[in-house]
């Protein structure tokens, strides 16, 4: 490949004709991408489980089936677009040579695992001019939308902070690696599942197929998770941008997982006439009584800052989003923005956005989707309608890669250990050039980008 010229390009696909669908990571989060994308030609599905494979051909038998996602990309030249459901360490170079070929790709979230990667996914999606849609299908929802053109239209006024929390982890964190090895399963590619992550030795249930989301090597913890799905609106609605500082306070950490409980601050600057933000991430919480590697759910926002949200639902969800702005707060009592609340300055509690009458007065200016079904199943069908030159899909790389970028730099201050002072056109942390390890990984021998 030479030149721009040779660049290889996107078939184009009448709304009419149906996309040829490779899918790699055909189990967990994989099979509903596909069962959403089942109104197009899905010819290939590639898992390293041969035991996942066998399942999902028997609802697609006219798939064929791959164990090696590099040869089905060799011998599958037919090929429009991509699905990218594996666990996290693998988004970034399935995605990127997919993109490459000139193939639409549809990545869950998180869209990778690093900065570095999600940097260049960026370009490569402008690059290649591929149609693009990360997993977070919060981004589908009307109430997530609405809530962007409020807080935008200046609706609560100048916000200086923002509050989000999950109740992630669902799966231990903060245990070191297990000594030894087991078996390797016959029908288990283990050397194909590790892909670019260093080797190391297959213990059973420990990695595959779910508890990997918590090792560093091959997730993005709690954060990385979920955030792409909280964050998703703060981001957009504030324009975040680069923070100019992230420090991260942690339960005890070592270098295999990320900890149990995270309290992350981010420092926005002022940006396109918007005042500087703190935005505040929370995760995880104390050890159970005989379980050191659970939690118990305790770590959410000071009490002062929820009391409201408490009164109206009874206790404090296990998850939100809570924007404090001058005029007002906005509070998203869920993982993907679909319902809001909002209390004005002077008002004594949390009204239902939708019946708020400062709501009603602000325009609507951003399309909604279209589509019928869940968010998920929407999600999907924008990407669909844009590989076929529909609009842009909502959380198409450009924006998600973004958010991606942004959120994973929480990872690099917890792996790190300090406070960065971060500089973001130039990826780096100016005070702490050992981030640099984190932000940008070495590949296994024989795997690049």
């Amino acid at each position: 490949m030479t030149g721009c010229l040779s660049r290889p390009q996107p078939r184009r696909v009448s709304a009419n004709e149906k996309l040829n669908i490779g899918v790699v990571g055909a189990g967990g989060k994989g099979s509903s991408d596909t069962d959403h994308c089942a109104s197009e030609n899905i010819v290939a599905l590639c898992d390293v489980d041969e035991d996942t494979l066998n399942s999902r051909r028997q609802k697609y038998p006219r798939a064929r089936i791959y164990t090696d996602w590099r040869q089905m990309f060799d011998q599958e030249k037919s090929l429009d677009a991509v699905i990218v459901s594996t666990p996290d360490h693998m988004h970034a170079i399935v995605a990127a040579t997919a993109m490459k070929l000139g193939k639409h790709v549809y990545c869950q979230k998180p869209l990778v695992q690093t900065v570095y990667e999600a940097r260049l996914m960026r370009k490569l999606a402008k690059d290649y001019g591929v149609t693009t849609q990360m997993g977070n299908q919060g981004s589908a929802e009307d109430g997530l939308r609405r809530t962007v053109e409020l807080v935008q239209a200046g609706l609560i006024g100048q916000v200086h902070q923002v509050h989000v929390w999950s109740n992630r982890p669902v799966w231990p964190q903060g245990m070191d690696r297990p000594p030894g090895s087991d078996p390797v399963p016959g029908t288990l590619h283990w050397d194909e599942w590790l892909g670019v992550a260093p080797f190391r030795p297959f213990k059973s249930k420990v990695y595959h197929p779910f508890a990997w989301r918590g090792w560093q090597d091959f997730g993005t913890g709690a954060l990385g998770d979920m955030a792409c799905h909280t964050a998703n609106m703060p981001f957009r609605a504030l324009k975040l941008g680069y923070p100019s500082e992230i420090e991260a306070e942690t339960s005890p950490m070592n270098k295999e997982t990320y900890p149990l409980k995270s309290k992350i601050r981010f420092l926005f600057p002022a940006r396109e006439g918007l005042d500087p933000v703190n935005f505040w991430w929370y995760d995880g919480g104390n050890p159970k009584p005989g379980d050191p590697y659970n939690h118990d759910g305790n770590n959410k926002p000071p009490q002062e800052l929820t009391r409201e949200i408490e009164e109206m639902m009874g206790s404090i969800p296990g998850s939100g989003c809570l924007l404090i702005g001058e005029k007002g707060k906005i509070f998203s009592p869920d993982d993907y923005g679909a319902r809001f609340f909002i209390q004005m300055k002077g008002e004594k509690e949390l009204t239902e956005g939708k019946n708020h009458d400062a709501v009603k007065a602000v325009p609507q200016r951003i399309p909604r989707n279209a589509f019928e079904g869940d968010a998920d199943k929407r999600q999907h069908l924008e990407w669909i309608a844009g590989c076929k030159g529909g609009p842009v899909p909502y959380s198409n790389f450009d924006i998600a890669a973004y958010l991606t970028e942004i959120i994973l730099l929480g990872c690099v201050a917890m792996r790190t250990g300090r406070k960065l002072e971060w500089d973001g056109p130039g990826m780096r942390a100016t005070n702490a050039p050992e981030a640099m390890q984190f932000v940008k990984r070495q590949y296994r021998k024989g795997w690049s980008l």
